[in-house]
């Protein structure tokens, strides 16, 4: 995007996650000479066409969020002066993101950077205490992977300072800037938690893309720079995001990809390149066709000419990075449900879609906002709610729900609960319950009950209201959550305080 327009870069409702599509499964499989396992994204993963699929060959779809704050000063993700990372890992999963981009500067690659901004208050973040940014880095990593999320990080800026047009500066030359991502490649080498590696953030004028001149040329540094992570980790996939102008068609910072038809990015090792696209709203700038009088009829033919035709030529699987708004104006709301349409949902398309990262989770984006309001805790579910058709399963260490129309046959509802605690770090804890359709007919709304042997209070709920009356704790469905069809199921998180309750039987009541 403009940068020079983002005021905070210093800076659905959550939907039942949804099968891939059997028929989309079992064509990757089949490409691959492998058996479809229970769940997709287990390994390393590579491409094939216009699609990604894990070292067992099933197609797998990027449905992440973008979650910003290495690249500032701070030398962290934000928001843990209000909260406990593993909380904030917890909740992304529990709303149905599977995959975490994280942005970050050369900054923190330089020994002894320390986060800055950490609440370690009442047990928070505790075991951050004393580490370094990068060692901070190590942790999320480490827990996102216990939780099922997957990682893409993202060379945003080559120093705190701000957004760069080339993947260079005089202070961030070429070499240190390819040095530092084959560091990373390096650190992360046997971690399939991290998939792969955004190469530069946005270039924008005056990088071009195939013009031949080596210092502007972004093509031709993000294969110098693809092929060196790749000569240390040649199991990662290297994303390379657009430019801003080709043949004199000027679109948003990062996302005009059009020169990918006449010069398209060679890597040594193959089946690993995703291109990256960015689009944004008025929020962030006004582009002409937000004023065409066809909006947004027009919206689909333009993201065709910019990147869209990759993936549906077969050329390469593509990601769409970066995309946000902050929801207030009609054209904007009106350009994000085209979007999210043109990007395909996962019910009607499984994994053979456009992969996306929303931007952003903080809500310190000043020209967007986040899926969190301002106390760091609450969802903005409208926002959220947008993207529901096109969230897709979690993987290996993380849940997945059932979906589907619920089955409208007899027979008695039932449902069953299950009670687990993600973290606990003595001030606080994080649980997720779910709740399974045990009966043979649909369930319309749910209800479910436990008592705490201890003090524990609620502090937070997502995906569920509560009440508590002493020990005694109710959750009710929410609104998008309650139908359940037979042998499907549903998941809510919460936060309480203070941790060591253990795990209290539930019951659940199909009401």
């Amino acid at each position: 995007m403009f940068r020079s327009l983002r005021r905070g870069l210093c800076a659905v409702v959550a939907a039942l996650l949804l099968p891939l599509g059997a028929a989309v499964q079992t064509a990757g499989a089949a490409e691959s000479g492998a058996t479809p396992a229970a769940e997709a994204g287990a390994g390393y993963w590579h491409t094939s066409g216009r699609q990604i699929l894990d070292a067992a060959g099933q197609p797998v779809r990027i449905a992440g969020i973008n979650w910003f704050g290495f690249e500032t000063g701070n030398h962290v993700v934000h928001g843990l002066w209000a909260r406990d990372y593993k909380s904030m890992l917890d909740q992304m999963k529990s709303l149905g993101y599977n995959t975490l981009r994280l942005p970050f500067s050369d900054d923190i690659l330089k020994p002894g950077t320390m986060p800055d901004s950490i609440n370690f208050a009442d047990g928070k973040n505790a075991d951050l205490q004393g580490l370094t940014s990068v060692q901070v880095l190590d942790k999320i990593v480490a827990y996102a992977g216990q939780a099922g999320l997957k990682i893409v990080l993202d060379r945003h800026r080559p120093d705190a300072g701000g957004q760069s047009a080339l993947w260079y500066t005089v202070s961030v030359p070429e070499s240190t800037w390819i040095a530092n991502l084959k560091a990373l490649a390096t650190r992360y080498k046997g971690n399939t938690t991290v998939i792969g590696i955004d190469l530069h953030n946005e270039p924008h004028d005056p990088a071009c893309w195939g013009c031949g001149d080596t210092t502007r040329d972004w093509r031709l540094a993000a294969q110098r720079a693809g092929n060196a992570v790749l000569s240390v980790n040649p199991e990662l996939l290297i994303m390379v995001e657009g430019v801003q102008s080709f043949n004199g068609v000027n679109g948003w910072w990062g996302g005009n990809l059009m020169g990918v038809a006449q010069y398209p990015v060679q890597l040594d090792v193959p089946n690993r390149l995703v291109y990256s696209a960015h689009d944004y709203a008025t929020s962030v700038a006004q582009q002409s066709w937000f004023s065409d009088p066809a909006f947004p009829d027009n919206m689909p033919g333009v993201w065709d000419r910019y990147w869209g035709y990759i993936f549906k030529q077969n050329i390469a699987p593509v990601w769409v990075g970066e995309f946000g708004t902050t929801l207030q104006s009609t054209v904007d709301q009106k350009w994000l449900a085209a979007l999210v349409t043109y990007l395909r949902s996962t019910s009607a398309y499984g994994a053979d879609s456009f992969h996306w990262t929303f931007w952003s989770w903080n809500p310190n984006s000043g020209d967007t906002g986040g899926i969190l309001k301002d106390d760091w805790q609450t969802v903005d579910t409208v926002k959220d709610g947008y993207l529901a058709s096109i969230k897709a399963p979690g993987f290996p260490g993380g849940g997945s729900g059932g979906g589907g129309d619920p089955d409208p046959g007899g027979g008695t509802a039932a449902c069953s609960a299950v009670y687990t605690v993600s973290s606990d770090w003595g001030g606080g804890f994080n649980a997720e319950v779910k709740v399974t359709n045990s009966g043979a007919t649909a369930l319309k709304s749910w209800r479910v009950t436990w008592t705490w042997p201890g003090s524990q209070q609620v502090t937070s709920m997502w995906n569920a209201s509560y009440t508590q009356t002493g020990a005694t704790v109710t959750a009710t469905n929410a609104a998008h959550n309650g139908a359940i069809a037979a042998g499907g199921s549903a998941s809510f998180g919460f936060g309480g305080a203070p941790g060591g309750g253990g795990v209290p039987t539930v019951a659940c009541v199909a009401t």
